[in-house]
């Protein structure tokens, strides 16, 4: 998507806004898009860590709203209603670290060769099923191709082997993350 820094700066400084005001019972500001850019429809995920670790993480695949509205709502998702944590508490915003990845198109593969670990991240879909990794989870974990469409097939919660599935839909992704 090739954002500037200003725009990766600005996308960073609303999620902090967002959690923030939100944790403290106050209305998040207005944000107004200091570029065109920042309106273009967008897919986006907001990563939170509390010191180092998985804090919550939501995003939105489809590009159906600009991106600094997707990115507002993916913060306070992410902050407030990620299933896995409780809502993010005012006395542990000093502790938080917060990523934006910003989705490019999804593209189908048929040959699961095409999948370039460190650059593309997975989406699998097998009936009413899905589950998508980023492409920085590969690299942070240090995983090969297979060990990703495995763990990419668990977080669905199917078979580690379901990607062989002829059935099973592999798209990849890359991400502008920051």
């Amino acid at each position: 998507m090739g954002l500037k820094d200003e725009e990766k700066a600005d996308l960073l400084n609303l999620v902090k806004s967002v959690v923030e005001s939100k944790s403290k019972g106050e209305k998040a500001p207005r944000y107004s898009p200091s570029s065109e850019t920042l309106k273009e429809k967008r897919g986006a995920f907001v990563t939170i860590h509390k010191n180092g670790m998985l804090r919550g993480c939501i995003g939105w695949l489809e590009a159906t709203k600009p991106l600094y509205e997707t990115v507002e709502e993916m913060a306070e998702a992410a902050a407030f209603r990620d299933p896995r944590f409780r809502p993010i508490a005012s006395d542990e915003l000093e502790m938080l670290d917060y990523e934006i990845s910003v989705l490019t198109p999804f593209q189908r593969v048929q040959d699961v060769n095409e999948i370039q670990v460190g650059i593309h991240g997975i989406l699998i879909r097998n009936g009413t099923r899905s589950g998508l990794l980023l492409p920085q989870v590969a690299t942070e974990r240090n995983w090969d191709r297979n060990t990703f469409l495995e763990e990419t097939c668990r977080k669905a919660g199917l078979a580690r082997d379901t990607w062989k599935d002829p059935s099973t839909e592999i798209y990849v992704f890359s991400a502008d993350v920051f």
